[in-house]
C-alpha cells in the first residue's frame, strides 16, 4: 500500500489567490510562434491548463494563467516554445481599470411571483472555479431573508476540471422542501457556467421545457479529450443545441461570460458570478438584491471583484450589445477568419521571404500556382479548396523551425511585448531546448531538453541574424540527419503535388485533397515530429497508391 499525502493542486492555487501561500517561483509561456500544436506537451502533462490556440498558421498551445496549477510538468514536452518567468507575476486589472458596469444602479428590480412550490436551482459547472461557492452565496442569501433552503452538492475532480453540480432549493419556509437535490424536471434554472456540463445527461434530465431557463457561459473550458486529440474540436455550439432542444431556443440565454470576466473584472475565476448576475437580473433567482450582496461580503474572498462580476452580468442581461461594443476593441483578430487564397499565398510568401529570401518564397508561390491553375480547369468554377490545402501545407513544410527559426521566432519583439503585457515584476526569462549537436539523449536514444538562462536571448539574436548560413556548406545545424529529412520533406511534398496536379480531373478531386491534407498531420520536434512523419509516409503510400491504380491499369489496356 503506498499513501501518497500531499496537498491538492487546486487548494495550492485557491490559497495563492487568497494570499495564504506564496507565489509560484517561476510562470510558464508557450510562444505560438514556435509551438507546432503537436500537443506533445498536453500529453506528457495530462494537464488542462495547456488550452488550444487559434492562429493564422492552425491551432497551437497556450497556458491558461488562471487556471495553472504550478507543476511545470508541461515543460517535458518535446519542443523549444517553452519559456519560464521565474519571479513574474500575470498582471492583475487594477480596480481603477476594472470600471463598474455602466448604468448598473438604474436596472430595473426583476419581479418573480411567490409560491409555496419550492424554487430549483442548479449551478453546473467545472471543479475547482467556484460551483461550490455559487451555491453556498445563493444558499446564505435565502437564509438570511427567513427562507427554507437546502443545498447539495455534487463535487466533482476539482483538480482536473471534473463536472461539479450545486443543488439549491429556495422556498417560503422549510416545511416546503422535501428533497435534498433539485429533482427530475425539477430546474426552474440552470445556471450553465460551463456548456458541456450544462448539456450532460445529468444536467439535461434536471430541465423541463416550459419551466426551466439557462444562463449559458458560451465558453466551453477544454476538456480531457484535447489532451489525447490534438485535433479536438470544441462543442460549445452543439451543447447550446442540445439545451435549446430540451427547453427550447426562447428558454437558453448564452453569452461570453468568460470574455466579461477576464476582460471587464480581470480574471476568469469570476465567470461563475457573471452567470449568476445575469440570471438574477433575468428574474430567475427570487432573493433580494441586497441579500446576494451581503452573502458575498459574508463569504470574505474578492468580494469586491465578485460584486462587480455580479453586476456586471446584471448588464450583460439588460444589454448584451452594450457589452459587446465594450469588449471589442480588446478582442483579438478572428484569425479562423475565411480568406481567400490569393490573400493566403500572399501572407505566406512575405512570411517566406521573411523566414529565408524572395527566391525562396517565389519558389512557394510557383508550386501553388501550378496548382491552382491545374484545380482551374479541373473544375471550372467549382471552389479552390485543394489549392488551398497545398498553400498552407507547402509552408508548414517549407517554414522549418531550425536553430535559426526559432532564434528568430524568440528574438521577435512582439513576442517579448506580450509578455510584458501579461506579466509584471522584476522577472528573468529562461529557455527549455534541446539543441541536437549539445543535448543528451534518454535511454530511448532520444534528446532531452535542457534550461538555459537569459544569456541565451543575446545568442539568439546573433544566431537569428545568420539564416543565410541556412542550406550552405557553413550551416552547420544543417548537416544532422532531421535537417537533412526535413529539407527532403519539402522536396517530397512539392513532388507528391505535382503528381497530383498532372492528372487531375473532377472525380479525383477529393482524392488529391486527401493525398494533400495529410501533410498537416507532420508536426513537432525531434520523436515526436519523426514518429508524425513516419505515420504520414504510411497514409501517403496507401493513398497513392489508390491514385495511381487508374493510370496503371490504363496503361496495361
Amino acid at each position: 500500500v503506498i499513501i501518497y499525502d500531499q496537498t491538492c493542486a487546486t487548494e495550492k492555487r485557491r490559497r495563492r489567490k487568497r494570499g495564504k501561500m506564496a507565489e509560484a517561483a517561476q510562470r510558464v509561456v508557450i510562444n505560438e510562434a514556435v509551438c507546432e500544436g503537436c500537443g506533445d506537451c498536453g500529453v506528457q502533462s495530462n494537464c488542462l491548463s495547456v488550452e488550444p490556440l487559434e492562429t493564422p498558421l492552425g491551432r497551437k498551445r497556450t497556458i491558461n494563467q488562471n487556471t495553472c496549477n504550478a507543476d511545470y510538468s508541461c515543460l517535458k514536452g518535446f519542443c523549444p516554445s517553452f519559456v519560464t518567468l521565474v519571479g513574474a507575476k500575470p498582471k492583475k486589472r487594477q480596480q481603477a481599470q476594472a470600471q463598474h458596469a455602466p448604468g448598473v444602479a438604474d436596472l430595473p428590480t426583476p419581479q418573480w411571483a411567490e409560491r409555496r412550490e419550492p424554487w430549483g436551482v442548479l449551478v453546473a459547472g467545472v471543479g475547482g472555479t467556484g460551483v461550490i461557492t455559487v451555491g453556498q452565496i445563493l444558499g446564505q442569501a435565502a437564509h438570511m431573508e427567513g427562507k427554507g433552503v437546502v443545498t447539495q452538492d455534487s463535487a466533482g475532480l476539482a483538480q482536473k476540471g471534473g463536472a461539479t453540480w450545486s443543488h439549491i432549493l429556495l422556498a417560503p419556509t422549510q416545511d416546503d422542501i422535501c428533497t435534498t437535490r433539485v429533482d427530475i424536471a425539477g430546474a426552474d434554472v440552470v445556471l450553465g457556467c460551463d456548456p458541456i456540463v450544462a448539456a450532460s445527461g445529468e444536467t439535461l434530465t434536471r430541465m423541463r421545457q416550459g419551466r426551466t431557463h439557462v444562463a449559458l457561459n458560451a465558453h466551453s473550458t477544454p476538456t480531457a479529450a484535447f489532451v489525447k486529440n490534438a485535433d479536438w474540436q470544441n462543442p460549445a455550439e452543439a451543447c447550446r443545441s442540445r439545451l435549446q432542444a430540451q427547453v427550447g431556443a426562447e428558454a437558453v440565454a448564452a453569452f461570453d461570460a468568460d470574455a466579461v470576466a477576464t476582460r471587464l473584472v480581470g480574471d476568469s475565476i469570476f465567470t461563475n458570478p457573471v452567470v449568476m448576475g445575469y440570471a438574477w437580473q433575468m428574474g430567475w433567482i427570487p432573493l433580494q438584491l441586497a441579500s446576494i450582496q451581503r452573502a458575498f461580503e459574508l463569504n470574505g474572498v474578492q468580494v469586491e471583484r465578485n460584486w462587480l462580476a455580479f453586476e456586471w452580468g446584471r448588464v450583460c442581461a439588460a444589454d448584451w450589445s452594450r457589452v459587446q461594443a465594450l469588449l471589442a476593441p480588446a478582442q483579438v483578430i478572428n484569425f479562423t477568419r475565411p480568406v481567400g487564397v490569393d490573400e493566403l499565398v500572399s501572407q505566406r510568401a512575405r512570411w517566406l521571404t521573411e523566414y529565408q529570401n524572395a527566391a525562396y518564397a517565389e519558389r512557394y508561390s510557383d508550386v501553388v500556382a501550378r496548382v491552382r491553375a491545374a484545380e482551374a480547369q479541373a473544375k471550372p468554377g467549382g471552389g479552390d479548396a485543394l489549392s488551398r490545402v497545398v498553400a498552407q501545407q507547402l509552408y508548414h513544410l517549407m517554414a522549418i523551425k531550425d536553430e535559426y527559426e526559432v532564434a528568430r521566432l524568440h528574438s521577435d519583439p512582439a513576442f517579448w511585448q506580450r509578455l510584458r503585457e501579461q506579466f509584471e515584476g522584476d522577472y528573468t526569462v529562461n529557455f527549455h531546448l534541446a539543441p541536437p549537436l549539445l543535448a543528451k539523449r534518454n535511454a530511448k536514444g532520444e534528446l532531452v531538453k535542457q534550461k538555459f538562462g537569459p544569456w541565451l536571448g543575446k545568442v539568439f539574436k546573433l544566431l537569428a541574424a545568420c539564416k543565410g548560413l541556412r542550406g550552405t556548406a557553413l550551416d552547420v545545424f544543417g548537416h544532422t540527419e532531421e535537417r537533412k529529412e526535413e529539407r527532403a520533406l519539402v522536396e517530397e511534398y512539392i513532388a507528391i503535388v505535382g503528381e497530383l496536379a498532372a492528372t487531375l480531373n473532377a472525380d479525383n478531386h477529393a482524392q488529391a485533397l486527401e493525398i494533400a491534407q495529410v501533410a498537416q498531420t507532420i508536426r513537432g520536434y525531434g520523436h515526436v515530429k519523426a514518429r508524425n512523419l513516419k505515420a504520414a509516409r504510411s497514409r501517403w503510400e496507401s493513398l497513392l497508391g489508390q491514385w495511381r491504380q487508374p493510370k496503371a491499369k490504363a496503361q496495361a489496356a
